[in-house]
């Protein structure tokens, strides 16, 4: 039985900090906002679907304890639609779409609103406490490093330069204000606003346009402090790859995903579904993967899983018109193109997370809404979402326009 996507949305993403656009708005509250939208955009009735499934990173306080069910009690769902959070890290929103794809496909369930919502300047990343970082039974075993580290470690162990890394950057910030120039973003985003019904937030706030070689050039290295300091994470990465003589530390701020607040829903179903509430599928969801990789250099997760995807839609790279790559690190894209030798032009087509952040628990939903959009807009066909996981994993959906 195929899974369908029906819709899309997602909340502009505001800079996550005490001064950010969306600060006074609690992640219940945005994921409610993006339940009620999706519902209204889509035109089903409060009690259509089966399920929420949520994805949230940081798990605590006001993201705690099943974020999911208290969204839908905050929503104009019926009480009577369940929910439930999960956790894959920066994959948590595109893996609740694959889970929902998957009840959907074997018939557990109808339709099913998936995504996610991460509040990072309200909740930071972290202060949920971290097993692997934190229980040297583990840490120790497993060479555990900071993300940054793995990022650095990829751009030392693959080649990519400092210069490679900041153009990538400088990429992703023009193509975002291009795409929101041209109003590619118009059909996703929903509008934030107050309880007066006050606009708060209508456009991704982190962009920074003008961004160029100089202004990214004078930045400085964002990871070397925690690598060749204390705690000295390089002498840890080096015991698992001996063969490099040093990390070269070329990540910076400007070159990693800016820290924002944001949430997405998609709305899943089957074919049945569909006809029952009037709706004609945009997508279907032809296959989706999910691995694990070295969780030292952890970051490498989207190649084996797009590897794995496409073998299971019975496709190569070459077939698949769009991708959307998350760029928690300039140098995964780039490890991701280097890997399949793959076309710029088609990958992250307009932005990414280096522009326009990444919330975590939201981002492969938001990254998915982005990517049916421009499939529809160019008349194309086929597409790809993946992103890399902390602790060394990787997600990735292949999806067939309808």
């Amino acid at each position: 039985m195929d899974a369908f996507l029906y819709d899309a949305v997602r909340a502009p993403r505001g800079r996550g900090r005490a001064d950010g656009a969306l600060h006074e708005v609690t992640a219940l509250r945005l994921s409610a906002l993006m339940l009620d939208a999706v519902v209204a955009r889509c035109g089903v009735a409060p009690d259509a679907v089966d399920d929420v499934i949520w994805g949230t990173v940081t798990q605590v306080g006001e993201q705690g304890g099943c974020l999911a069910r208290a969204a839908v009690l905050a929503s104009g769902l019926s009480e009577r639609v369940p929910g439930v959070s999960l956790n894959r890290f920066c994959a948590s929103g595109l893996e609740a779409v694959n889970m929902a794809a998957a009840q959907v496909g074997c018939g557990m369930a109808d339709g099913i609103i998936a995504g996610g919502v991460e509040m990072m300047g309200r909740v930071p990343m972290g202060s949920d406490g971290l097993a692997l970082a934190v229980d040297p039974t583990v840490a120790m075993a497993r060479h555990f490093v900071p993300q940054g580290i793995a990022a650095d470690l990829i751009a030392t162990e693959y080649g990519f330069t400092r210069e490679a890394l900041d153009a990538l950057a400088v990429e992703s910030h023009a193509r975002a204000v291009r795409a929101w120039d041209e109003g590619r973003f118009v059909r996703g985003v929903v509008a934030v606003r107050d309880i007066n019904g006050l606009e708060i937030l209508a456009r991704d706030e982190a962009i920074r346009p003008g961004t160029d070689m100089a202004a990214l050039a004078a930045l400085k290295p964002a990871f070397a402090g925690m690598g060749q300091g204390m705690p000295g994470f390089d002498a840890v990465a080096l015991m698992r790859h001996p063969h490099l003589e040093r990390i070269a530390h070329r990540h910076t701020a400007g070159t990693s995903s800016a820290i924002v607040d944001g949430a997405a829903a998609v709305l899943v179903g089957n074919r049945a579904f569909g006809a029952a509430h009037g709706l004609r599928p945009r997508a279907r969801i032809r296959a989706t993967a999910r691995v694990g990789c070295a969780p030292t250099i952890m970051l490498t997760g989207p190649v084996p899983a797009t590897e794995r995807a496409l073998a299971a839609a019975g496709m190569a790279l070459g077939d698949i018109d769009l991708m959307e790559v998350n760029e928690a690190f300039a140098a995964v894209v780039l490890r991701f193109l280097q890997a399949f030798d793959a076309d710029p032009a088609r990958v992250n087509v307009n932005g990414g997370a280096i522009a326009m952040g990444h919330p975590l628990g939201a981002s492969g939903a938001v990254i998915l809404g982005t990517l049916l959009d421009e499939i529809e807009r160019r008349d194309a066909t086929t597409g790809l979402v993946t992103l890399c996981v902390a602790g060394g994993m990787g997600v990735a959906t292949v999806i067939e326009r309808v």
